[in-house]
């Protein structure tokens, strides 16, 4: 054990007989370090958590990247079909990266009630749908059947719908659908209604099966005969960060060739698609970062104070060191390794009460926000312990770094005028 650490513990802990070290400036720098580090903790979980629940929600609706018709990405008021068949399923599929692969079609149309109307979005989807999403914000009723070969008549509303129109599970609805020259209606009944809090997606879209949402738009989904006419396919990476990668990919093999229908071909990816909400989620990264800035900040100039502090109340004793042969380097270990004491307990407490409130709100949901501006009910966290232990050594780090430059004050302290500073 070196002298210098064997001094230090013998001072935090009071072991040299005396007095501890000043208690209010001990206490002060650890009560610095504790706010900083629970802060941080909490600040980069929240963010971390409400980032991926949102980026989970549309992801949800839309997967990760999406194939389709060329003119149906250039247009926003008509959708032209893909042949998505076994043979371009496949090719899709087997793309290094993607995890899934599922159809859709959409057409925009019009609920009506005796009293009521609302117009929205159908999205048909089949057997190869992805309904874990969905199915866990299901709040009454079940999915609907999903079929590529057969009409259901069942629809998947939301609670946004439900509530304008007055409809629950079992109710029968009429929608109506505007072709080339005719109205046509076609009957639903309510199999489930799901709530996700995305008021952009709870507004327009409600579910159904593909095969009555082709047929709408005059394709043909005959699975049998692989002609399955659709708007596109939506894809699943496996890593969300490999989007890029995959889509070049796909830019490469698919984009601007033709499936067997001739129908050229064209992928976006949900960021593309998503621009205003994921660039919103990116700005949370700057809020993060000043955050941590600001409280590292705060936990080197309590710490700073705090030494200096210790420092001219332990003066004599500085003295007393020089005086038996002491040189400056050693005393100065001396008070880093105080530091370093105090800042490890700061640090302590402080992730106690950092994921302590992490975990409280994770099972608790004691702090609520206002759904229709924050797409949840709840402040969402994601206790990311690599992140946390980063956070850690980083402040440790900076914290004691911030230190070396204050413990160079006991160099202009001399052993004469010290051993009469008291």
């Amino acid at each position: 054990m070196s002298l210098p650490f064997y001094i230090a513990r013998h001072l935090y802990t009071g072991g040299d007989g005396t007095q501890k070290v000043s208690k209010p400036a001990v206490r002060i720098a650890m009560l610095g370090i504790a706010i900083g580090i629970a802060t941080m903790i909490i600040s980069v979980c929240v963010v971390l958590g409400f980032k991926h629940t949102i980026r989970d929600k549309v992801v949800g609706f839309g997967s990760h990247i999406v194939v389709s018709n060329y003119m149906t990405l250039q247009t926003t008021d008509q959708t032209h079909p893909i042949n998505v068949n076994d043979s371009l399923y496949k090719v899709l599929k087997r793309i290094k990266g993607v995890e899934h692969v599922q159809r859709y079609s959409q057409k925009q149309g019009v609920l009506k009630t005796d009293s009521d109307f609302l117009g929205v979005v159908f999205k048909g989807v089949g057997e190869d749908y992805d309904t874990t999403f969905i199915a866990s914000n299901v709040i009454e009723g079940k999915m609907p059947s999903l079929s590529m070969a057969k009409s259901t008549q069942q629809l998947l509303v939301s609670k946004t719908m439900a509530d304008k129109l007055r409809l629950h599970t079992g109710d029968k609805v009429y929608a109506y659908f505007l072709g080339d020259d005719d109205v046509r209606a076609r009957p639903f009944t309510v199999q489930g209604i799901y709530q996700t809090n995305m008021s952009k997606y709870d507004e327009t879209i409600c579910f159904t099966d593909l095969y009555t949402i082709s047929r709408l738009n005059g394709w043909q989904s005959l699975p049998d005969e692989d002609l399955i006419e659709c708007t596109g396919a939506e894809l699943t990476v496996c890593d969300f960060d490999s989007i890029d990668a995959v889509e070049d990919i796909i830019i490469n093999k698919v984009n601007k060739t033709y499936d067997s229908g001739e129908h050229p071909l064209s992928s976006l990816t949900i960021r593309e698609i998503n621009p205003q909400v994921f660039s919103w989620l990116d700005l949370l990264d700057m809020n993060v970062w000043i955050i941590l800035i600001l409280m590292i900040c705060v936990a080197g100039f309590t710490m700073i104070s705090g030494l200096l502090i210790i420092i001219l109340e332990r003066t004599s004793m500085i003295g007393l060191l020089k005086a038996l042969g002491a040189r400056n380097s050693m005393v100065r270990k001396t008070f880093r390794w105080l530091a370093l004491f105090i800042v490890i307990k700061g640090m302590i407490w402080g992730n106690v009460i950092g994921i302590g409130f992490c975990l409280l709100q994770q099972y608790t949901g004691i702090v609520q926000l206002d759904p229709t501006a924050y797409y949840v009910s709840e402040a969402p966290v994601e206790l990311n312990y690599p992140v946390i232990a980063l956070l850690n050594v980083a402040t440790l780090i900076i914290t004691v770094a911030v230190l070396v430059l204050p413990s160079y004050f006991v160099s202009h302290i001399q052993p004469a005028k010290s051993m009469r500073y008291e």
